[in-house]
Formats: C-alpha cells, structure tokens, sequence
C-alpha cells in the first residue's frame, strides 16, 4: 500500500518537475523573439521561471558572455533531479516491500 503511495507521489513530482523543464524552455525561446510584456501569458511565464532563472544568474555570473546560460543550467538541474527522484523513490520501495 505505501509502495503505491509513494509511486504515485513520484509520478505527480516528475510530471510537475518535467512541465516546469517546459516552461523553462518556452520561456527561454520566446525571450528570442521579444513577445508583448503586457500579455498574461508572458506575465505568467515571466513570474514563474524568473525567480529561479534570477537566482542561477546571481551564483553564476556571466557577464561579457552575451548569451544568457541560466535556462539550460536550469534544465540540467531539472535533468538531474528527475534522475535523482526516480532513483531514490525506487530503492526506498524496494526497501519498504
């Protein structure tokens, strides 16, 4: 029974972990074509990605460079957590059965 729970619980955080790697990216490709700030959806967009985009930026600073790396930092980070996730839930059901 907790096993299920909990292999429920991890599929709900891969799938908010895996949309949010796609907000990145969606984010990150319409900041190439300068969409209209005053839109909801850029709004929304901007809101939910800046903060972290923001704080990638601060611990890794990359001025001069002129491409701004934060999103696919941000994805390998996303990469990494899913793998991470996936992983540790497995062996803590093994461990549980």
């Amino acid at each position: 029974m907790i096993e299920a729970l909990m292999s429920s619980f991890a599929v709900v955080i891969l799938g908010i972990i895996g949309l949010y790697k796609w907000i990145i990216i969606i984010s990150a490709l319409l900041s190439w074509v300068q969409p209209d700030p005053y839109n909801p959806i850029i709004q929304f967009l901007n809101s939910i990605t800046e903060p972290v985009l923001y704080r990638v930026r601060q611990l890794i600073p990359m001025s001069g460079v002129g491409i701004d790396f934060s999103p696919m930092i941000v994805i390998l980070i996303i990469i990494f957590l899913q793998s991470f996730l996936v992983n540790s839930i497995g062996m803590l059901a093994m461990r549980l059965q």
